[in-house]
């Protein structure tokens, strides 16, 4: 069985991370969405909130593809998570050159903690390559409309956490 382990912290999850876990899905039997603490970042939504909507937005994905999604929370290393759940394969979705030098840098340090885990890089769709979980934040604060970038469910979930 291959199991891929597609990492972030998703505050909140966008259009563009939806399109990276249907294309992730069809690669490998089973996804694990790593849904990272990272209490230096201050979510804008709880560990709980952003599970829940992950699971809400991907139930589908998994019915339409035949592959397992699940979500699942960490706060270790990347590299640990990834033989926690057993993942084969990191997926890291890229949307500019900016983010290939990052996650090159990442795939080194990973490949030298377990050279047995792949990393695969998979390019955002053009018409997601500007999302950000940061500027959808940064837009629904200032009452800009984010609803192209994300999902009704969570496009509410933003309404409702900033009034």
């Amino acid at each position: 069985m291959r199991v891929g382990l597609y990492p972030g912290t998703f505050d909140p999850i966008t259009m563009g991370h939806i399109d990276i876990i249907r294309r992730a899905a069809a690669l490998v039997d089973k996804l694990i969405i790593g849904v990272a603490i990272n209490r230096d970042k201050g979510p804008l939504f709880s560990l709980e909130e952003r599970v829940a909507m992950i699971e809400a937005e991907c139930a589908r994905l998994s019915e339409q593809t035949g592959t397992e999604i699940i979500a699942h929370p960490f706060e270790n290393l990347l590299i640990d998570c990834a033989r926690d759940v057993g993942a084969q394969i990191i997926v890291r979705g890229l949307r500019a050159v900016a983010d290939f030098e990052y996650e090159f840098q990442m795939v080194g340090m990973n490949r030298a903690l377990d050279d047995s885990i792949e990393t695969v890089f998979l390019m955002a769709e053009a018409r997601h390559q500007a999302i950000a979980s940061k500027l959808v934040k940064e837009i629904a604060r200032l009452n800009g409309d984010v609803s192209k970038f994300v999902t009704p469910r969570v496009n509410d979930a933003l309404k409702k956490r900033l009034g």
